[in-house]
Order: C-alpha cells, then sequence, then structure tokens
C-alpha cells in the first residue's frame, strides 16, 4: 500500500488541486443527483473553501489528490455536515476513507461541535427501502433499515453513525436520503 498523507486543504489548495478534486467527484458522483460536468464539481470545490467549512485532503507520494472530506458548519456551530466524502477508484477498501472520518471528526470536535451528520442517498438498491413508499410512517422504515448492495450506510455505521431520519423520496419515489448522526463528545450528565 502506498503512503498517503492528510492535510488541510486550504494548506494545499491550487488551481490544479480543484481540478483534481472536482474530477474525483465528478467520477463518484455523476448523475443528476451529483456533479453532472466538470462546472458543477468546480463549483462544488470553490463553495469548500467558504467561511464555516472544513476540508481535508488525502494525497499521494506525487502530492496528487486521492480522497476529500469536508464538513459545514451548522446550528451555531454545535453541528457539523459532512460533505463530501469521495476516494479515487482504486484507492477504496484501504480505510483512507476511515482516517479521512477521524481526522474530520477530530477537527470539528476541536472546534466545538457535539454532532456530525451526514446524508446518503439511496438512488440505487442500495438498502432495503429503495423503491418503497415509505409513508404513511416513515419512521418505521427508518428503524428497519438495512444495507444491501454495500451502501455507504453499512460504512458509516462501522463509524458509530446512526440512523436518525430519512426523507423519503428526496431523489424521486422510492429514493430516499438516509440522515445519519455521531456524537462528538462525551456528555456526562
Amino acid at each position: 500500500m502506498i503512503a498517503v498523507k492528510i492535510v488541510n486543504l486550504q494548506d494545499v489548495f491550487t488551481e490544479r488541486m480543484a481540478e483534481q478534486l472536482a474530477a474525483l467527484i465528478h467520477a463518484a458522483f455523476p448523475g443528476a443527483d451529483g456533479y453532472p460536468t466538470m462546472e458543477a464539481a468546480l463549483t462544488e470545490v470553490a463553495e469548500a473553501l467558504a467561511e464555516g467549512r472544513v476540508n481535508f485532503v488525502a494525497l499521494d507520494e506525487l502530492g496528487d489528490a486521492v480522497g476529500w472530506i469536508g464538513g459545514i458548519e451548522a446550528y451555531n456551530g454545535n453541528v457539523y455536515e459532512l460533505h463530501p466524502l469521495v476516494i479515487r477508484e482504486g484507492r477504496r477498501r484501504q480505510k483512507l476513507g476511515t482516517r479521512l472520518v477521524e481526522t474530520l471528526e477530530q477537527r470539528v470536535a476541536e472546534i466545538g461541535a457535539m454532532t456530525i451528520y451526514l446524508g446518503t442517498d439511496d438512488v440505487s438498491s442500495g438498502t432495503n427501502i429503495f423503491g418503497l413508499d415509505l409513508y404513511p410512517d416513515p419512521l418505521r422504515h427508518a428503524m428497519g433499515l438495512e444495507s444491501i448492495n454495500n451502501h455507504p450506510m453499512a460504512f458509516y455505521r462501522k463509524m458509530g453513525y446512526v440512523v436518525v431520519g430519512i426523507m423519503p423520496d428526496a431523489n424521486g419515489f422510492g429514493q430516499p436520503d438516509i440522515i445519519m448522526a455521531k456524537r462528538l463528545i462525551r456528555w456526562d450528565k
């Protein structure tokens, strides 16, 4: 396995880096629900540098981006949204996603956030609720939610995230967004 270092995106940001990150998210999320054009992907990269954002990039031995994770401040800094998380094809299943998530969690906890959350869409039969009419009781379906076909929800569960809700039909009928969250600080009474 080739060594990878994780660094703050702002410390290494260049136009070349922006293009690499845009290419990563465009390749990973090419459909209408993602970044169907490089222009859309470059816009996302530019927005990631806004105030209230935290970003880390995984660099290979040549200094090329092989992974990217971001956090967006919400709820007056008490919560951060994990967005995006992307790993280059061919570099997946090497614990790089785990390292990026842990790095982001540590940083936003240092900032003072108590919770981190994310949405992970099911647009391709990745869970047992894909294709279902989740009404009139979406929470009943959320309680029995399971990953099939290796949906990213399984990865996030291993990282300690729990399902806190679902948004039925977020991407069209039967294509929900699954909302997951994790407490970052110890809560002592």
